[in-house]
């Protein structure tokens, strides 16, 4: 190599890894082929000849960024980029006149206004694009790991389509790794340790990127020629997942866990708890959930769901973790092989919803307590009749509603575990009722 060829090498060597494999056009994306794929809708924009406002929903490492700065080269057009974490009202000021100048200039080039992390951005920092969007001074492009229904405004989300970006697959990253590889970036590295690499990565190309990097540097001072799966676990330590404890991903990963103990599937609960764990979940919370899903899912088909959940959450608080998370992988796999109801769950609102719409009823006065002399005058619990003092502990054909109100039949018992012999038992004393003359439910 000549003197002129290693100083064109140099800086550029210098320059991050995650820079240098950054795509130049689009056909150097890797992955996101359900949107930049031929006659996708982002591939389709960006042949159209039209930019257009747009949300770009996602995990991190997945080319947010870089799709955007690519529409920018695609039309091109002034680049402005925006971190919501770090910036405000100023930097969106100071974007509007850089717009306005580039839109009045000689080239009179049309700009494209990037804004990472749009949902840290305030209501009225994302009500100050509204106008500029609507005239035309720019395009607006958001990126958001969120959940744009949540976090972006109405009025900003219905000026922008959008996409929604997957985490990148295990070829997507053995890919990039080939690219590193064939950049001369990293030695070569064993098949079983690419796969490590991979599953460590989660989905993330910075990630994938950036541990590369540090790979790199950490091999040219142990002077190695290959990197090992042995070499790889010491230098990696634990292996950590990338997880999300407050974000769309949390809720995403709960809902799976509730939902496969209201399947019955253990191995899917016990599989979703770990991962839940594992990512980083408060145990805590977790328990918080268990007890939530026994009175919700299993309810009276098993009432020791109930306790063994509490029970759970009380062993965790005594043992802390790791011993402690073994009380509640107990609780899961008991919640999900329960019989199941929801009919407590569903009486319980629809009580609710009845109390909200109806008007407030008197109580009745045989249900009235009379602890003083004068209540007693007023005939407060007159004719209330002891339960304890009847036939088998039940007064036949008393009634307990307000005076007026029809049966609303709240509480309907399936056919399962213990609401089996709960429905036998409200059938009889229907029957008994009935037969008593008032002809209503217990």
């Amino acid at each position: 190599m000549t003197d002129a060829s290693l100083a064109a090498a140099a800086p550029r060597n210098h320059v991050p890894l995650a820079e240098r494999l950054r795509p130049r056009t689009l056909a150097d994306v890797i992955g996101q082929q359900h949107v930049l794929g031929p006659g996708m809708p982002l591939r389709l924009a960006f042949e159209s000849g039209r930019p257009h406002s747009c949300i770009l929903w996602g995990p991190p490492g997945v080319g947010k960024t870089t799709i955007a700065r690519l529409m920018a080269d695609a039309f091109d057009a002034q680049f402005i980029s925006i971190s919501a974490v770090l910036g405000g009202v100023k930097d969106i000021r100071e974007a509007v006149e850089r717009a306005e100048a580039a839109r009045d200039g000689l080239m009179q080039q049309r700009t494209i206004v990037f804004v990472d992390e749009v949902h840290r951005f305030n209501k009225s920092q994302q009500d100050a694009f509204l106008p500029h969007v609507e005239s035309g001074l720019f395009t607006f492009i958001g990126a958001t790991t969120e959940n744009p229904s949540f976090e972006v405004n109405s009025a900003l989300l219905s000026r922008a389509a959008v996409y929604v970006l997957q985490p990148l697959s295990e070829e997507d990253l053995k890919q990039i790794v080939a690219l590193a590889q064939a950049e001369q970036a990293l030695p070569a590295i064993e098949s079983v340790a690419i796969d490590r690499l991979v599953a460590y990565a989660d989905g993330d190309a910075r990630r994938l990127l950036n541990t590369l990097e540090t790979l790199a540097m950490a091999a040219a001072q142990e002077k190695l020629s290959e990197i090992t799966d042995v070499w790889l676990l010491r230098v990696l330590g634990e292996r950590m997942r990338r997880y999300d404890k407050g974000g769309e991903q949390f809720y995403d990963t709960i809902s799976a866990l509730h939902k496969s103990v209201r399947g019955s599937d253990p191995d899917a609960a016990l599989y979703w708890l770990v991962r839940m764990l594992d990512g980083g979940a408060d145990p805590r919370y977790m328990a918080r959930r268990l007890v939530r899903m026994a009175s919700e899912d299993v309810g009276l088909a098993d009432p020791r769901a109930l306790r063994l959940a509490l029970d759970a959450a009380e062993v965790y608080e005594r043992l802390g973790s790791p011993e402690g998370e073994l009380a509640l992988a107990e609780c899961v796999v008991y919640l999900a092989v329960a019989p199941k109801s929801n009919a407590v769950y569903k009486a319980y609102n629809a009580a609710r919803a009845w109390v909200k719409k109806d008007g407030t009823r008197p109580v009745p006065m045989h249900l009235r307590n009379a602890p003083t002399k004068l209540m007693k005058e007023l005939d407060y619990g007159k004719g209330y009749r002891y339960a304890h003092d009847e036939e088998g502990g039940f007064a036949a054909g008393e009634t307990y509603l307000p005076e007026g109100m029809p049966e609303p039949g709240f509480y309907a018992p399936v056919e399962r575990g213990l609401e089996i012999k709960i429905a036998q038992k409200l059938r009889e004393l229907r029957e008994r009722n009935a037969a008593a003359g008032q002809g209503g439910a217990a």
